[in-house]
């Protein structure tokens, strides 16, 4: 008798992967040409039709200066945290993924107060 799935069960044609999996993943030869190609036609300036851009404004000082830096993956180390209720409550209502923000949010801080000369 097959197993039947249940209905919380990931969807046919979905597939869950982590980053882990993509930087492992084994490249078919096909894969490496079409990505040598694209990264040839980038390199040479080919890859961006100029006239599809043009109407795109360019960012403002402003705007640049508000962009965050995406982080390099790096390995976590698991700890206990007790945090007032209040914290975890406004935390959560930003929406899944509390604890990865709270580590962006001590980070940020750390790399302000290294910036500001401060807590080296």
């Amino acid at each position: 008798m097959a197993k039947r799935s249940s209905v919380s069960s990931v969807h046919d044609g979905l597939v869950r992967m982590t980053s882990e999996d993509i930087r492992n993943r084994q490249w078919t030869e096909a894969e490496k040409q079409a990505l040598r190609r694209a990264s040839e036609a980038r390199a040479a300036g080919l890859d961006l039709p100029k006239e599809e851009y043009e109407d795109i404004p360019r960012l403002t000082e402003e705007q640049l200066a508000r962009m965050v830096r995406l982080r390099d993956v790096r390995r976590k180390v698991p700890v206990s945290v007790r945090l007032d209720p209040q914290v975890l409550d406004w935390l959560r209502a930003k929406g899944a993924g509390h604890l990865t923000r709270i580590n962006d949010i001590l980070t940020n801080l750390m790399e302000a107060k290294r910036r500001a000369g401060v807590g080296r």
